[in-house]
């Protein structure tokens, strides 16, 4: 059995082992992507087996989900047998798809695999619908845009497309300073191929300087007394503006990584997964229940539509993103007051909005030669808003500064060139093993950092806001049964007393008395 194509917006979650991809099915990931043990992009994580293959696609096809295989490393001449023998392994596997770079591989796996569809990798820098057009010629079902794509570009792209052909884009997670992530920096430094998997992150190492007839002095460049970490950049967080991105032509929307824990990978799912829910409830398309109420559609204009070049002078997206930014003062922006549509009203980070509109355009040809090239505008929509509490989630898991990427052309990722540590404000305690109706209810859980009475801890629950919780001051007890005053030893069985039904492996977190930074 496969699952077929959606017909609405995708969560798309990473898995680096069969525990992440049911931990993203668990938590409403419509698809997963993983890599098997070999020729995927990322070589830290376990990643699965062909077996693991065959369990993790029946775990999700029983709850509707769909399993993506990344083959998107560059192979080498050596490489090409064996990466032929692999995709004929999984085509039986149960997997739906392959995400492939290699437009040899592409060719190779349709008869191979013909049985699978084809997704286009990021890495193969796909930036214009000249592309996305041959790829789809040559068999693709999807294309992962580069990351480097702002919103103007994205539905210039879905405008130029065919309807069934899948665009695929970031939304959450490390952002690379290499151009869709192809880059040679690792294998210099360490001889670790980052286009096969082993990329040793060298960008977001710090970095100092060495005149050359002083050799063994070193001179911080900014920012620190230790140096800086020149090309170590933030991370993607788009939560806030899916609609933008959705409404933009974006079908597919992808959260990055694949080595982090199942809990990272169950929290942003259902963040990302809730938010989605809520843009088809609040623009009409479902029910609160779930409910189709009209068939999904995005936003854009395309060439034949009546409208299509008469609405060059609004863009609601861009306009809508700049009062958006304007309060924001924790990405590095400066705060100011609500942007209104008055002509007295600031204008962010001080730029004009000629100036804003002249950041937008691309630099090319097409600006210079004169042409009846047009943008793709959108046609105008109404703010998806979304509860505090679920814009909160992205700070409970570990991370970098948080920027919105490349999507807002005068909002872009910038470096931190001061550290390359990771926000921890939260931490996993715990995770539930079972719950019981006994004595008015009882979790059983395993631990992973101390719990004491009076703590309040919050249960991660699949579609809803979490269950704020304070832990009691008796009951706790070990594995025995026997009373504990605290909860001290990490991986040992406990239970405590809990009135509020949970499900099985639900997280359970606790803000630290201290925000850390921390590598991870």
């Amino acid at each position: 059995m496969r699952i077929p194509t959606r017909k609405k917006p995708e969560v798309l979650s990473p898995a680096g082992n069969l525990r992440g991809l049911k931990a993203a099915v668990d938590y409403g990931a419509d698809a997963v992507y993983c890599g098997g043990k070999a020729f995927g992009m990322r070589s830290a994580p376990k990643n699965l087996s062909l077996e693991d293959f065959e369990e993790g696609s029946r775990y999700a096809h029983e709850r509707g989900a769909r399993v993506y295989v990344t083959c998107n490393v560059l192979p080498r001449n050596n490489e090409i047998e064996a990466m032929r023998e692999y995709v004929g392994q999984l085509k039986d596997t149960g997997v739906d798809a392959l995400i492939v770079s290699d437009i040899g591989v592409m060719m190779m796996a349709r008869q191979v695999a013909p049985n699978l569809e084809l997704h286009v990798s990021t890495q193969a820098g796909v930036t214009n619908y000249q592309a996305a057009n041959a790829f789809y010629e040559l068999g693709a079902r999807r294309v992962v845009l580069a990351r480097e794509m702002d919103l103007q570009a994205v539905r210039d792209i879905r405008a130029n497309i065919p309807d069934d052909l899948d665009i695929e884009c970031f939304v959450h997670g490390a952002m690379c300073m290499a151009f869709s992530g192809r880059c040679l920096f690792s294998n210099y430094l360490t001889g670790r191929d980052g286009n096969h998997g082993e990329c040793a992150q060298p960008c977001r190492w710090k970095y100092s300087i060495v005149e050359e007839k002083r050799p063994g002095q070193y001179f911080p460049i900014e920012q620190t007394k230790d140096g800086a970490y020149l090309f170590n950049s933030q991370d993607m967080n788009m939560l806030g503006h899916l609609d933008d991105l959705i409404d933009s032509g974006a079908t597919s929307l992808k959260i990055e990584g694949r080595a982090k824990s199942a809990y990272y990978i169950a929290a942003m799912t259902n963040a990302y997964k809730t938010a989605v829910n809520e843009y088809m409830i609040q623009r009409g398309f479902e029910s609160a229940d779930g409910t189709v109420l009209k068939p999904f559609h995005d936003q854009v204009i395309r060439p034949g539509d009546p409208d299509f070049g008469k609405m060059d002078g609004e863009d609601a997206i861009m306009r809508n993103a700049d009062k958006a930014f304007a309060g924001v003062a924790d990405e590095g922006y400066e705060r100011v007051e609500a942007v209104d549509d008055s002509a007295s009203a600031p204008e962010p980070d001080g730029m004009s909005a000629h100036a804003r509109s002249t950041r937008r355009k691309s630099n090319t040809a097409v600006e210079i030669i004169e042409s009846d090239w047009k943008h793709a505008a959108v046609r105008p929509a109404l703010h998806v808003e979304l509860p505090e509490w679920l814009l909160e989630e992205t700070d409970k898991v570990a991370h970098r500064d948080y920027s919105t990427g490349f999507y807002y052309p005068e909002h872009k990722v910038t470096q931190n060139t001061d550290r390359s540590a990771y926000f921890r404000s939260w931490l996993v305690v715990g995770e539930v093993l079972s719950w019981s109706a006994d004595e008015g209810g009882r979790v059983t859980l395993m631990s992973r950092n101390k719990i004491e009475p009076g703590q309040e801890v919050e249960f991660l629950l699949p579609g809803e806001r979490p269950l704020v919780f304070t832990v009691p001051e008796d009951g706790l007890k070990d594995a025995e049964g026997l009373p504990v005053p605290a909860i001290n030893n990490p991986a040992h069985v406990f239970s405590m007393p809990c009135p509020h039904q949970v499900p099985v492996n639900a997280a359970i977190r606790s803000r630290t008395k201290k925000p850390m930074l921390k590598a991870e």
